[in-house]
Protein backbone atom coordinates (compact mmCIF):
# COMPACT_ATOMS: atom_id res chain seq x y z
CA UNK A 1 0.00 0.00 0.00
CA UNK A 2 3.02 2.42 1.12
CA UNK A 3 4.43 1.60 -2.13
CA UNK A 4 1.10 2.55 -4.23
CA UNK A 5 0.97 5.17 -2.28
CA UNK A 6 4.35 6.54 -3.10
CA UNK A 7 3.77 5.54 -6.69
CA UNK A 8 0.63 7.78 -6.70
CA UNK A 9 2.19 10.67 -5.20
CA UNK A 10 5.24 10.48 -7.75
CA UNK A 11 2.63 10.33 -10.35
CA UNK A 12 0.77 13.33 -9.19
CA UNK A 13 4.10 15.59 -9.15
CA UNK A 14 4.55 14.34 -12.44
CA UNK A 15 1.12 15.54 -13.60
CA UNK A 16 1.52 18.77 -11.76
CA UNK A 17 5.31 19.12 -13.30
CA UNK A 18 3.91 18.60 -16.96
CA UNK A 19 0.89 20.72 -16.16
CA UNK A 20 3.51 23.98 -15.12
CA UNK A 21 5.53 23.32 -18.23
CA UNK A 22 2.44 23.34 -20.33
CA UNK A 23 1.16 26.61 -18.94
CA UNK A 24 4.64 28.38 -19.10
CA UNK A 25 5.08 27.36 -22.34
CA UNK A 26 2.04 28.44 -23.32
CA UNK A 27 2.74 31.74 -21.73
CA UNK A 28 6.04 32.62 -23.27
CA UNK A 29 4.20 31.77 -26.31
CA UNK A 30 1.48 34.52 -25.95
CA UNK A 31 4.01 36.99 -24.88
CA UNK A 32 5.80 36.41 -27.70
CA UNK A 33 3.04 37.01 -29.89
CA UNK A 34 2.68 40.13 -27.91
CA UNK A 35 -0.95 38.70 -26.73
CA UNK A 36 0.31 38.84 -23.52
CA UNK A 37 2.39 41.34 -21.55
CA UNK A 38 5.77 40.72 -19.80
CA UNK A 39 7.37 41.74 -16.45
CA UNK A 40 10.47 43.38 -17.00
CA UNK A 41 13.03 44.42 -14.53
CA UNK A 42 16.15 46.53 -16.63
CA UNK A 43 17.77 46.18 -13.46
CA UNK A 44 17.79 43.04 -13.11
CA UNK A 45 18.93 41.91 -16.83
CA UNK A 46 21.90 44.16 -16.29
CA UNK A 47 22.80 42.11 -13.44
CA UNK A 48 22.58 39.34 -14.71
CA UNK A 49 24.39 40.27 -18.14
CA UNK A 50 26.87 41.55 -15.81
CA UNK A 51 26.89 37.81 -13.84
CA UNK A 52 27.87 35.81 -17.07
CA UNK A 53 30.56 38.39 -18.19
CA UNK A 54 32.19 37.59 -14.41
CA UNK A 55 31.51 33.91 -14.52
CA UNK A 56 33.19 33.99 -18.35
CA UNK A 57 36.09 36.09 -16.96
CA UNK A 58 36.82 33.97 -14.08
CA UNK A 59 36.75 30.71 -16.00
CA UNK A 60 39.21 31.84 -18.44
CA UNK A 61 41.75 33.22 -15.49
CA UNK A 62 41.13 29.85 -14.29
CA UNK A 63 41.91 28.10 -16.94
CA UNK A 64 45.20 30.35 -18.05
CA UNK A 65 46.51 29.81 -14.39
CA UNK A 66 45.85 25.68 -14.40
CA UNK A 67 48.39 26.22 -17.49
CA UNK A 68 50.69 28.86 -15.57
CA UNK A 69 51.11 25.90 -13.11
CA UNK A 70 51.44 23.14 -15.62
CA UNK A 71 54.05 25.24 -17.13
CA UNK A 72 55.63 25.89 -13.63
CA UNK A 73 55.55 22.18 -13.09
CA UNK A 74 57.44 21.40 -15.72
CA UNK A 75 59.94 24.02 -15.63
CA UNK A 76 60.97 22.35 -12.30
CA UNK A 77 61.30 19.04 -13.80
CA UNK A 78 63.84 20.47 -16.64
CA UNK A 79 65.40 22.47 -14.04
CA UNK A 80 65.85 19.35 -12.16
CA UNK A 81 67.30 17.29 -15.05
CA UNK A 82 69.55 20.29 -15.48
CA UNK A 83 71.11 20.25 -11.65
CA UNK A 84 71.31 16.47 -11.99
CA UNK A 85 73.00 16.51 -15.19
CA UNK A 86 75.89 18.95 -13.66
CA UNK A 87 76.10 16.95 -10.58
CA UNK A 88 77.17 13.48 -12.94
CA UNK A 89 79.69 16.02 -14.72
CA UNK A 90 81.32 17.69 -11.75
CA UNK A 91 84.09 15.31 -10.98
CA UNK A 92 84.59 14.30 -7.38
CA UNK A 93 88.25 16.21 -7.45
CA UNK A 94 87.19 19.68 -8.42
CA UNK A 95 86.52 22.12 -5.86
CA UNK A 96 82.86 22.77 -4.89
CA UNK A 97 81.51 19.75 -5.32
CA UNK A 98 79.88 19.46 -2.37
CA UNK A 99 78.51 23.05 -3.01
CA UNK A 100 76.83 21.94 -6.14
CA UNK A 101 75.26 19.42 -4.93
CA UNK A 102 73.57 21.30 -1.93
CA UNK A 103 72.52 23.98 -4.69
CA UNK A 104 70.87 21.09 -6.79
CA UNK A 105 69.33 20.17 -3.08
CA UNK A 106 67.76 23.82 -2.72
CA UNK A 107 66.53 24.37 -6.52
CA UNK A 108 64.84 21.70 -6.06
CA UNK A 109 63.25 22.63 -2.73
CA UNK A 110 62.71 26.01 -4.11
CA UNK A 111 60.60 24.97 -6.92
CA UNK A 112 58.49 23.04 -5.02
CA UNK A 113 57.24 25.01 -2.53
CA UNK A 114 56.91 27.71 -4.79
CA UNK A 115 54.31 25.32 -6.57
CA UNK A 116 52.66 24.64 -3.99
CA UNK A 117 51.77 28.24 -2.33
CA UNK A 118 50.58 28.91 -5.89
CA UNK A 119 48.35 25.69 -5.94
CA UNK A 120 47.09 27.09 -2.79
CA UNK A 121 46.97 30.75 -2.78
CA UNK A 122 45.90 31.05 -6.11
CA UNK A 123 44.11 27.97 -7.98
CA UNK A 124 41.92 26.70 -4.72
CA UNK A 125 41.13 30.70 -4.00
CA UNK A 126 40.05 30.56 -7.75
CA UNK A 127 38.26 27.09 -7.65
CA UNK A 128 36.34 28.59 -4.28
CA UNK A 129 35.71 31.85 -5.91
CA UNK A 130 34.13 30.02 -9.03
CA UNK A 131 32.33 27.56 -7.31
CA UNK A 132 29.62 30.02 -6.12
CA UNK A 133 28.39 30.79 -9.53
CA UNK A 134 26.64 27.58 -10.60
CA UNK A 135 24.04 27.59 -7.19
CA UNK A 136 23.25 31.69 -8.17
CA UNK A 137 22.82 30.61 -12.12
CA UNK A 138 20.34 28.27 -10.97
CA UNK A 139 18.30 30.50 -8.67
CA UNK A 140 18.83 33.24 -12.26
CA UNK A 141 16.79 30.28 -14.27
CA UNK A 142 14.56 29.31 -11.35
CA UNK A 143 14.05 32.99 -11.10
CA UNK A 144 12.60 33.19 -14.47
CA UNK A 145 10.07 30.21 -14.58
CA UNK A 146 8.84 31.49 -11.39
CA UNK A 147 8.03 34.95 -13.13
CA UNK A 148 6.42 33.04 -15.92
CA UNK A 149 4.09 31.42 -13.08
CA UNK A 150 3.70 34.88 -11.70
CA UNK A 151 2.97 36.25 -15.13
CA UNK A 152 0.87 33.71 -16.33
CA UNK A 153 -1.37 33.63 -12.50
CA UNK A 154 -1.34 37.31 -13.39
CA UNK A 155 -3.19 36.99 -16.41
CA UNK A 156 -5.49 34.64 -15.40
CA UNK A 157 -6.84 36.62 -13.02
CA UNK A 158 -7.11 39.60 -14.69
CA UNK A 159 -9.17 37.48 -17.33
CA UNK A 160 -11.48 36.37 -14.52
CA UNK A 161 -12.36 39.24 -13.79
CA UNK A 162 -12.40 40.93 -16.90
CA UNK A 163 -15.37 38.18 -17.61
CA UNK A 164 -17.26 39.15 -14.35
CA UNK A 165 -19.84 40.86 -16.07
CA UNK A 166 -20.06 38.37 -18.80
CA UNK A 167 -20.44 35.28 -16.32
CA UNK A 168 -23.16 37.26 -14.73
CA UNK A 169 -24.91 37.32 -17.83
CA UNK A 170 -24.26 33.37 -18.17
CA UNK A 171 -26.26 32.99 -14.96
CA UNK A 172 -29.67 35.05 -15.82
CA UNK A 173 -30.09 32.67 -18.97
CA UNK A 174 -30.50 29.33 -17.30
CA UNK A 175 -32.45 31.45 -14.41
CA UNK A 176 -35.19 32.60 -16.96
CA UNK A 177 -35.36 28.67 -18.11
CA UNK A 178 -35.51 27.26 -14.79
CA UNK A 179 -38.73 29.64 -14.32
CA UNK A 180 -40.23 27.54 -16.86
CA UNK A 181 -39.18 23.78 -15.84
CA UNK A 182 -38.56 24.31 -12.25
CA UNK A 183 -40.17 25.23 -8.79
CA UNK A 184 -39.98 28.66 -7.37
CA UNK A 185 -37.78 27.69 -4.03
CA UNK A 186 -35.25 25.78 -6.51
CA UNK A 187 -34.33 28.30 -9.12
CA UNK A 188 -32.80 30.41 -5.83
CA UNK A 189 -30.59 28.01 -4.90
CA UNK A 190 -29.28 27.19 -8.57
CA UNK A 191 -28.49 31.15 -9.06
CA UNK A 192 -26.45 31.10 -6.11
CA UNK A 193 -24.54 27.80 -6.39
CA UNK A 194 -23.08 29.24 -9.94
CA UNK A 195 -22.40 32.69 -8.31
CA UNK A 196 -20.51 30.89 -6.03
CA UNK A 197 -18.76 28.62 -8.48
CA UNK A 198 -17.75 31.29 -10.31
CA UNK A 199 -16.40 32.95 -6.80
CA UNK A 200 -14.40 30.39 -5.90
CA UNK A 201 -12.84 30.29 -9.41
CA UNK A 202 -11.89 34.19 -9.00
CA UNK A 203 -10.93 33.13 -5.31
CA UNK A 204 -8.14 30.78 -6.45
CA UNK A 205 -7.24 32.92 -9.09
CA UNK A 206 -6.10 35.27 -7.08
CA UNK A 207 -4.90 32.93 -3.72
CA UNK A 208 -2.54 31.44 -6.72
CA UNK A 209 -1.59 34.88 -8.46
CA UNK A 210 -0.35 36.26 -5.00
CA UNK A 211 1.57 33.08 -4.27
CA UNK A 212 3.11 33.54 -7.34
CA UNK A 213 3.61 36.86 -6.74
CA UNK A 214 5.29 35.82 -2.77
CA UNK A 215 7.64 33.19 -4.21
CA UNK A 216 8.45 35.07 -7.39
CA UNK A 217 9.96 38.52 -5.08
CA UNK A 218 11.47 36.06 -2.43
CA UNK A 219 13.59 35.23 -5.03
CA UNK A 220 13.91 38.19 -7.01
CA UNK A 221 14.62 39.94 -3.45
CA UNK A 222 17.25 37.68 -2.79
CA UNK A 223 19.24 38.06 -6.33
CA UNK A 224 18.70 41.26 -6.76
CA UNK A 225 21.44 42.28 -3.49
CA UNK A 226 23.92 39.06 -3.90
CA UNK A 227 24.45 39.80 -7.98
CA UNK A 228 25.85 43.38 -7.46
CA UNK A 229 26.82 42.39 -4.52
CA UNK A 230 29.10 39.23 -5.86
CA UNK A 231 29.90 41.99 -8.95
CA UNK A 232 31.62 44.03 -7.20
CA UNK A 233 33.82 41.23 -5.51
CA UNK A 234 35.58 40.72 -8.11
CA UNK A 235 37.67 43.74 -8.28
CA UNK A 236 39.03 42.66 -4.62
CA UNK A 237 39.10 38.87 -5.80
CA UNK A 238 41.17 39.80 -8.40
CA UNK A 239 43.74 41.95 -6.61
CA UNK A 240 44.15 39.27 -4.06
CA UNK A 241 44.99 36.61 -6.64
CA UNK A 242 47.57 38.60 -8.41
CA UNK A 243 49.17 39.84 -5.76
CA UNK A 244 49.67 36.13 -4.41
CA UNK A 245 51.13 35.28 -7.81
CA UNK A 246 53.23 38.74 -8.02
CA UNK A 247 54.54 38.17 -4.15
CA UNK A 248 55.37 34.41 -4.36
CA UNK A 249 57.18 35.16 -7.97
CA UNK A 250 58.98 37.59 -6.02
CA UNK A 251 60.40 35.72 -3.41
CA UNK A 252 60.95 32.76 -5.54
CA UNK A 253 62.72 34.57 -8.21
CA UNK A 254 64.93 36.08 -4.75
CA UNK A 255 65.73 32.65 -3.71
CA UNK A 256 66.31 31.44 -6.62
CA UNK A 257 68.67 34.36 -7.83
CA UNK A 258 70.77 33.57 -4.39
CA UNK A 259 71.48 30.00 -5.14
CA UNK A 260 72.46 30.81 -9.10
CA UNK A 261 74.97 33.78 -7.49
CA UNK A 262 76.22 30.62 -5.08
CA UNK A 263 76.32 28.57 -8.59
CA UNK A 264 78.39 31.08 -10.07
CA UNK A 265 80.92 31.83 -7.37
CA UNK A 266 80.93 27.76 -7.26
CA UNK A 267 82.15 27.82 -10.92
CA UNK A 268 84.00 31.12 -10.79
CA UNK A 269 86.90 29.00 -8.56
CA UNK A 270 86.53 25.89 -10.58
CA UNK A 271 87.79 28.15 -13.51
CA UNK A 272 90.46 30.04 -11.22
CA UNK A 273 91.96 26.30 -10.21
CA UNK A 274 91.71 25.34 -14.40
CA UNK A 275 92.57 28.22 -15.84
CA UNK A 276 95.65 27.37 -17.90
CA UNK A 277 93.70 24.11 -19.13
CA UNK A 278 91.82 26.07 -22.13
CA UNK A 279 89.49 24.35 -24.08
CA UNK A 280 91.50 22.49 -26.65
CA UNK A 281 90.69 22.19 -30.38
CA UNK A 282 92.06 18.44 -31.12
CA UNK A 283 92.79 16.86 -34.65
CA UNK A 284 92.18 13.69 -35.66
CA UNK A 285 94.81 10.94 -34.65
CA UNK A 286 96.58 9.99 -37.55
CA UNK A 287 96.22 6.30 -38.16
CA UNK A 288 98.38 6.09 -40.97
CA UNK A 289 102.44 6.01 -40.94
CA UNK A 290 104.22 9.61 -41.80
CA UNK A 291 104.06 10.34 -44.66
CA UNK A 292 107.76 11.82 -45.02
CA UNK A 293 108.74 8.81 -42.55
CA UNK A 294 107.25 6.26 -45.25
CA UNK A 295 109.49 8.06 -47.74
CA UNK A 296 112.66 7.89 -45.93
CA UNK A 297 112.00 4.30 -45.34
CA UNK A 298 111.44 3.50 -48.73
CA UNK A 299 114.58 5.35 -49.94
CA UNK A 300 116.79 3.19 -47.51
CA UNK A 301 115.33 0.15 -47.77
CA UNK A 302 114.09 -0.13 -50.97
CA UNK A 303 116.91 -2.03 -53.83
CA UNK A 304 115.29 -2.81 -56.58
CA UNK A 305 115.53 -0.37 -59.38
CA UNK A 306 112.62 2.11 -59.00
CA UNK A 307 110.35 1.86 -61.37
CA UNK A 308 109.54 6.08 -62.36
CA UNK A 309 110.87 7.48 -64.98
CA UNK A 310 114.13 8.56 -65.07
CA UNK A 311 114.62 12.09 -65.29
CA UNK A 312 115.93 13.49 -68.21
CA UNK A 313 119.89 14.27 -68.45
CA UNK A 314 121.47 17.45 -66.63
CA UNK A 315 121.86 20.31 -69.53
CA UNK A 316 125.26 20.27 -71.20
CA UNK A 317 126.21 23.47 -69.09
CA UNK A 318 126.48 21.41 -65.96
CA UNK A 319 122.73 23.34 -64.49
CA UNK A 320 120.81 21.71 -61.75
CA UNK A 321 117.18 20.15 -62.29
CA UNK A 322 114.57 22.73 -61.00
CA UNK A 323 111.53 21.07 -62.38
CA UNK A 324 109.27 21.17 -59.88
CA UNK A 325 108.07 17.60 -60.27
CA UNK A 326 110.83 15.63 -59.33
CA UNK A 327 112.44 15.13 -56.14
CA UNK A 328 116.38 14.34 -56.03
CA UNK A 329 117.84 12.65 -53.07
CA UNK A 330 121.50 12.89 -52.40
CA UNK A 331 122.97 9.44 -50.89
CA UNK A 332 126.03 10.11 -50.05
CA UNK A 333 124.75 12.80 -47.72
CA UNK A 334 124.05 12.18 -43.77
CA UNK A 335 120.87 10.99 -42.83
CA UNK A 336 120.06 14.59 -40.91
CA UNK A 337 120.04 15.73 -44.25
CA UNK A 338 116.88 13.79 -45.13
CA UNK A 339 114.53 15.45 -42.74
CA UNK A 340 112.78 17.11 -45.62
CA UNK A 341 112.67 14.90 -49.02
CA UNK A 342 113.47 16.59 -51.90
CA UNK A 343 115.69 19.14 -50.36
CA UNK A 344 118.20 21.27 -52.96
CA UNK A 345 121.61 19.41 -53.37
CA UNK A 346 124.78 21.72 -53.05
CA UNK A 347 127.49 21.45 -55.25
CA UNK A 348 131.02 20.16 -53.97
CA UNK A 349 133.32 21.45 -56.69
CA UNK A 350 136.05 19.55 -54.35
CA UNK A 351 134.79 16.36 -55.32
CA UNK A 352 135.91 14.20 -58.11
CA UNK A 353 132.93 12.94 -60.57
CA UNK A 354 134.54 9.43 -60.24
CA UNK A 355 134.24 9.46 -56.32
CA UNK A 356 130.74 10.80 -56.76
CA UNK A 357 129.99 7.95 -58.51
CA UNK A 358 131.16 5.59 -56.37
CA UNK A 359 129.30 6.88 -53.46
CA UNK A 360 126.57 6.61 -55.45
CA UNK A 361 126.93 2.63 -56.85
CA UNK A 362 127.40 2.42 -52.80
CA UNK A 363 124.06 3.38 -52.05
CA UNK A 364 122.55 0.73 -53.89
CA UNK A 365 120.76 -0.98 -56.85
CA UNK A 366 118.26 2.25 -56.50
CA UNK A 367 120.99 4.38 -58.01
CA UNK A 368 121.04 2.14 -60.99
CA UNK A 369 117.67 3.13 -62.19
CA UNK A 370 117.65 7.00 -61.67
CA UNK A 371 120.98 8.24 -61.88
CA UNK A 372 123.57 8.98 -64.15
CA UNK A 373 127.21 10.41 -63.47
CA UNK A 374 127.65 14.13 -64.07
CA UNK A 375 130.32 14.97 -66.47
CA UNK A 376 133.88 16.11 -64.91
CA UNK A 377 134.65 19.88 -64.21
CA UNK A 378 137.18 19.23 -67.82
CA UNK A 379 134.38 18.04 -70.21
CA UNK A 380 131.45 20.66 -68.75
CA UNK A 381 133.33 23.68 -67.64
CA UNK A 382 131.70 23.92 -64.52
CA UNK A 383 131.89 22.75 -60.98
CA UNK A 384 130.80 19.32 -60.89
CA UNK A 385 127.51 17.99 -59.32
CA UNK A 386 127.06 14.69 -56.92
CA UNK A 387 125.31 11.83 -58.29
CA UNK A 388 121.95 11.60 -57.31
CA UNK A 389 118.84 9.94 -57.95
CA UNK A 390 115.68 10.94 -59.80
CA UNK A 391 112.53 9.94 -58.82
CA UNK A 392 109.56 11.94 -60.66
CA UNK A 393 106.09 12.22 -59.06
CA UNK A 394 103.52 13.48 -61.34
CA UNK A 395 101.19 16.17 -59.21
CA UNK A 396 97.66 14.07 -59.00
CA UNK A 397 94.66 15.38 -58.04
CA UNK A 398 92.29 12.36 -56.40
CA UNK A 399 94.60 10.00 -57.99
CA UNK A 400 93.81 11.98 -61.34
CA UNK A 401 97.44 13.10 -63.06
CA UNK A 402 96.61 16.53 -63.10
CA UNK A 403 98.17 18.77 -66.54
CA UNK A 404 100.41 22.01 -66.46
CA UNK A 405 97.04 23.65 -68.10
CA UNK A 406 94.83 23.19 -65.17
CA UNK A 407 97.90 24.63 -62.70
CA UNK A 408 97.58 28.50 -62.08
CA UNK A 409 101.26 29.87 -62.72
CA UNK A 410 100.99 31.80 -59.08
CA UNK A 411 100.05 28.92 -57.27
CA UNK A 412 101.90 25.55 -56.84
CA UNK A 413 101.32 22.25 -58.80
CA UNK A 414 97.80 20.94 -58.05
CA UNK A 415 96.49 23.40 -56.53
CA UNK A 416 93.20 23.07 -55.07
CA UNK A 417 92.02 25.53 -53.16
CA UNK A 418 92.60 28.30 -49.80
CA UNK A 419 91.66 27.36 -46.50
CA UNK A 420 92.40 30.09 -43.44
CA UNK A 421 93.54 28.71 -40.24
CA UNK A 422 91.07 29.00 -37.06
CA UNK A 423 92.86 27.90 -34.20
CA UNK A 424 96.99 27.23 -33.55
CA UNK A 425 98.28 24.08 -33.99
CA UNK A 426 101.53 23.06 -32.58
CA UNK A 427 103.08 20.05 -35.35
CA UNK A 428 103.77 17.06 -33.66
CA UNK A 429 106.03 15.69 -36.44
CA UNK A 430 108.24 16.72 -39.36
CA UNK A 431 106.23 16.84 -41.88
CA UNK A 432 103.36 18.44 -40.40
CA UNK A 433 102.51 22.28 -40.97
CA UNK A 434 103.06 24.57 -38.14
CA UNK A 435 99.47 26.99 -37.99
CA UNK A 436 98.62 30.16 -36.13
CA UNK A 437 95.43 31.47 -36.73
CA UNK A 438 95.04 33.70 -39.51
CA UNK A 439 97.49 31.94 -41.63
CA UNK A 440 96.30 30.81 -45.08
CA UNK A 441 97.08 27.56 -46.39
CA UNK A 442 97.20 26.37 -50.27
CA UNK A 443 95.95 22.85 -49.94
CA UNK A 444 97.62 20.50 -53.16
CA UNK A 445 96.97 17.15 -53.25
CA UNK A 446 98.97 13.68 -51.90
CA UNK A 447 101.39 12.22 -54.29
CA UNK A 448 99.85 9.17 -53.60
CA UNK A 449 95.86 9.44 -52.48
CA UNK A 450 96.93 6.44 -49.93
CA UNK A 451 98.76 8.32 -47.87
CA UNK A 452 96.15 10.88 -46.76
CA UNK A 453 94.76 10.09 -43.62
CA UNK A 454 91.26 11.18 -42.79
CA UNK A 455 90.92 14.52 -41.50
CA UNK A 456 93.88 15.58 -42.69
CA UNK A 457 95.10 17.74 -45.82
CA UNK A 458 98.25 18.32 -47.25
CA UNK A 459 99.41 21.76 -48.09
CA UNK A 460 101.93 24.54 -48.15
CA UNK A 461 101.45 28.45 -46.53
CA UNK A 462 100.55 30.92 -48.76
CA UNK A 463 103.80 33.46 -47.69
CA UNK A 464 106.09 30.44 -47.37
CA UNK A 465 105.34 29.84 -50.76
CA UNK A 466 105.30 33.49 -51.83
CA UNK A 467 108.75 33.62 -50.37
CA UNK A 468 110.04 30.83 -51.51
CA UNK A 469 108.54 29.00 -54.12
CA UNK A 470 109.95 26.12 -53.17
CA UNK A 471 107.26 23.08 -52.63
CA UNK A 472 109.32 20.25 -51.37
CA UNK A 473 110.84 22.51 -48.82
CA UNK A 474 107.51 24.37 -47.63
CA UNK A 475 104.71 21.92 -47.58
CA UNK A 476 103.43 19.25 -45.29
CA UNK A 477 100.03 17.99 -43.77
CA UNK A 478 97.79 19.56 -41.26
CA UNK A 479 94.45 18.88 -40.05
CA UNK A 480 91.72 20.04 -41.54
CA UNK A 481 89.12 20.95 -38.59
CA UNK A 482 91.58 23.38 -37.62
CA UNK A 483 91.02 25.31 -40.73
CA UNK A 484 88.04 26.90 -42.77
CA UNK A 485 87.86 26.94 -46.72
CA UNK A 486 88.18 30.15 -47.79
CA UNK A 487 88.65 29.83 -51.61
Amino acid sequence: MAELGSKGVTAGKIAINVQKKLTRAQEKVLQKLGKADETKDEQFEQCVQNFNKQLSEGTRLQKDLRTYLASVKAMHEASKKLTECLQEVYEPDWPGRDDTNKIAENNDLLWTDFHQKLVDQALLTMDTYLGQFPDIKSRIAKRGRKLVDYDSARHHFEALQTAKKKDETKIAKPVSLLEKAAPQWCQGKLQAHLVAQTNLLRNQAEEELVKAQKVFEEMNVDLQEELPSLWNSRVGFYVNTFQSIAGLEENFHKEMSKLNQNLHDVLLGLDKQYSGNAFPVKAQPRKKTKLFARLRKKMSSDSTPAKANKSPSPPPDGSPITSPETKTVNHDLEPSTLETPGASIPKSPSQPAEAAHAGAEAAGSEAAAGAEPSKTEADSGSSSLPAVVVETFPATVNGTVEGASSERADMPPGFLFKVQAMHDYTATDSDELQLKAGDVVLVIPFENPEEQDEGWLMGVKESDWIQRKELDQCRGVFPENFTERVQ
